[in-house]
């Protein structure tokens, strides 16, 4: 999968690809980041046939807080 340039056009701005053994592993770090930073949010969670786990992408801005206070 691309990385589209736009994501990634400024310094704080990331592409995390996540991979896991289970789907609720996941959606656990993907909550987590959201908390931690301004993400994409709990995103789609995929299994390539042939290969081990699951992945996820999502999309964070580091520089903005995420929805833990």
């Amino acid at each position: 999968m691309e990385i589209d340039e736009q994501r990634i056009a400024e310094p704080g701005l990331v592409v995390l690809d996540l991979a896991a053994a289970d789907e609720d592993t996941v959606r656990a770090v993907m909550e987590v980041l959201q908390k931690q930073w301004a993400t994409s949010g709990i995103t789609l969670v995929w299994h390539t046939p042939g290969e081990p786990g699951v992945r996820a992408r999502v999309y964070a801005d580091v520089r903005r807080p995420g929805t833990a206070r």
